[in-house]
């Protein structure tokens, strides 16, 4: 079973995408902010992170800049799931190395092609 971190501030999001994931037959560890995201990502080094970009103590692309300088989780494929719908956003996180970016709201079988694509990827 592949172990999907997922770091998101709503809580309602956050608890609706971790039991579609769960159904898809995920393991997911929730993580409410960035700082304790990038603490679960260095002990649990998931298959995959999910990680919204606007949050407090660490926002997503301060968490994936960390995780690229860091040997132990660099390779871990990491999605940004965002409701920031700016090219230039977009852009930026790809650049910096994530491997996908989902706006929300997200049809839950974008969310699940996406998260299988960045898993075959990382093979």
């Amino acid at each position: 079973m592949k172990t999907i971190l997922l770091v998101e501030d709503n809580n309602d999001i956050r608890e609706n995408t971790c039991e579609l994931l769960e159904l898809e037959g995920y393991n997911v560890i929730p993580a409410l902010n960035g700082k304790t995201g990038l603490i679960l990502a260095i002990e649990h080094l998931p298959d995959l992170i999910l990680c919204d970009i606007m949050m407090p103590e660490a926002n997503g692309y301060e968490v994936l800049k960390y995780l690229q300088d860091n040997a132990a989780t660099r390779a871990i494929p990491f999605i940004f799931l965002t409701a920031s719908a700016e090219k230039k956003d977009v852009a930026i996180g790809l650049e910096m190395g994530a491997s996908g970016y989902i706006r929300k709201p997200f049809d839950p079988e974008e969310l699940f092609q996406a998260i299988r694509h960045s898993l075959q990827e990382s093979v």
